[in-house]
């Protein structure tokens, strides 16, 4: 059985990696650390962007607790029709032909031919940028 992410110490989470915040896979944004207090461990604030539907969490853990990262893998695929908010894609790797709907930074420039950079974690797929 495979696994869609790996545990890892909060404290070794950066900025722009990835991080597992109420089951969904997100980009870290901001990471603020509150110094030990006298009963307890450094605190971590981490904010975070959805990787699949762009909404903006936050996850409070200390610092020596393990968090989930979700394993994110990039992949290339052209771009086989556009209609109106979302494409087919077809997979430049497994030649699999997949729906995925179109971020609104991107409208306008996937069109038909072109290749596109995606995401792929936990069995969701997303256009990041056009090549």
């Amino acid at each position: 059985m495979s696994t869609d992410f790996v545990f890892q110490t909060a404290k070794e989470l950066k900025v722009g990696k990835y991080v597992l915040i109420d089951n969904i896979p997100c980009r870290i944004v901001d990471i603020e650390t509150s110094k030990p207090g006298k009963h307890g461990s450094a605190k971590m604030r981490i904010t975070a962007i959805g990787l699949f539907d762009g909404s903006k969490r936050n996850l409070l853990t200390p610092s020596d607790a393990d968090v989930q990262v979700p394993i994110v893998e990039r992949k290339t695929a052209q771009v086989i029709s556009v209609d109106n908010d979302s494409a087919k894609l077809m997979d430049s790797e497994t030649y699999e032909y997949f729906d995925v709907s179109i971020p609104e930074d991107l409208k306008g420039k996937v069109e038909a031919g072109k290749e596109v950079e995606i995401l792929v974690s936990m069995g969701k797929r997303a256009i990041e940028r056009v090549r």
